[in-house]
């Protein structure tokens, strides 16, 4: 197809669908995109960086990637069109098909010793890499990782398995709320489907409740409301008469609250206002009870959470002003780097709908400090960051040029 050669990404995404006859709402049917997304692709309005999205939509075309965006080799002279590496690619790669597939299909060998102290300790660093947003490391990480934790899961002795699967659950977990911060969720579905199996061998209920939650957002970050909410339904379900009872768990109180955080978020999403904030209203009597911040199977669950989700949710309702008041009223500085960015990165986004062009954009360098990985590649952020640069028609401030060249987003 050389008569490619020379067209933008965009233009040859509308020549390459027009030859195969589609309309832009098939193509936006095909890729899980709306009508409005495909037309600024393919106005070259809408940039494209994610390998994953640039493949679904050479899927559609029916073309390879290299023919949809050819490396710059084999673009015209002096194009800039690069694919983007995101730092998940490879954690992504160990995700697909079965990590230990050889001690499958070899003789069964007779159980052995497993030094389940060191793959706890691999699994915590896994969790510190993924609340600070450090994806890069992650990767590394847990590529050397989660093979030894299957083939730990099918030779160690018995007494040892129970616990090598619940740190195979939790290790999907962590890959799950990886994939999640940077808005892979087709990925993070599958990462939490294969925590929730672990976690069932565990024999850990709590272990299960856990997959769940990052199940459920796996299914928000694809807009899949309705079975975000059934997930997170059926849990705060099985978990509801354990809270009523006086010797309840923290554990089961942070989880149990988590999901009402989630059944917010939700709520918020889909505009339904008055649900949004009874479910942050109860989230913050679980937290009351619960009395502190905590981090129960990583869900850093407690007042301050709530506070930071309740600036959350009235950014997405629209109501910037309330989420700037209710923000004065936040400390972030106890929980993960992740946490505090996120919180951040909600603060720029109500400075956006307020058009508070300089505030935002020191809001989101603050964010970039403590997560730049995050703030680089989460499509919330650099769609706050292209929003920016359109409030600021011609006179774009330098430090937003700095932070969208950082982040790699075209105006």
């Amino acid at each position: 197809m050389t008569d490619l050669e020379g067209l933008t990404f965009g233009a040859r995404v509308k020549e390459l669908r027009q030859r195969r006859g589609m309309s832009q709402k098939e193509l936006a049917a095909e890729v899980g995109r709306s009508e409005s997304w495909v037309s600024q692709v393919e106005r070259d309005v809408q940039p494209v960086e994610r390998l994953s999205v640039i493949q679904a939509l050479a899927n559609a075309l029916g073309v390879s990637v290299q023919v949809l965006r050819p490396e710059p080799s084999s673009s015209a002279p002096g194009s800039q069109q690069t694919v983007e590496k995101n730092d998940l690619d490879g954690l992504r790669m160990a995700l697909t098909g079965h990590p230990a597939l050889p001690v499958l299909i070899e003789a069964e060998e007779p159980a052995q010793v497993i030094d389940v102290d060191a793959l706890s300790h691999g699994v915590d660093r896994a969790w510190a890499l993924a609340h600070a947003s450090r994806f890069a490391e992650l990767t590394e990480t847990l590529k050397e990782l989660l093979p030894r934790l299957e083939v730990a899961g099918r030779q160690a002795l018995e007494e040892q398995r129970t616990r090598v699967h619940r740190l195979r659950a939790r290790t999907y977990q962590a890959m799950a709320a990886a994939f999640a911060q940077q808005g892979e969720a087709d990925a993070a579905w599958v990462a939490a489907d294969r925590a929730l199996a672990a976690a069932e061998q565990s024999g850990n209920s709590l272990e299960v409740i856990a997959g769940h939650f990052r199940m459920a957002h796996a299914f928000v970050g694809l807009r899949r409301y309705e079975q975000a909410e059934r997930v997170a339904q059926t849990a705060i379900t099985a978990l509801r008469p354990r809270i009523v009872r006086e010797d309840c768990r923290p554990e089961e109180l942070s989880l149990f609250g988590a999901m009402h955080l989630v059944l917010a978020v939700i709520a918020a999403r889909e505009g339904a206002r008055a649900t949004a904030r009874a479910r942050i209203d109860e989230a913050r009597k679980i937290a009351d009870r619960l009395g502190q911040d905590r981090n129960d199977f990583n869900t850093e669950f407690g007042p301050t959470n709530v506070r930071i989700h309740a600036v959350s949710v009235a950014v997405d309702l629209g109501d910037a002003g309330e989420a700037l008041e209710l923000a004065e009223e936040v400390d972030p500085s106890g929980l993960s780097s992740e946490r505090q960015a996120r919180f951040l990165l909600d603060v720029a986004r109500a400075h956006t709908q307020r058009q508070h062009i300089g505030e935002a954009v020191a809001t989101l360098t603050r964010a970039e400090e403590l997560a730049p990985e995050m703030v680089h590649g989460h499509p919330q952020s650099r769609k706050t960051i292209r929003d920016l640069i359109q409030l600021s028609g011609r006179r774009v401030p330098a430090e937003l040029t700095m932070l969208a060249r950082r982040a790699d987003v075209a105006p």
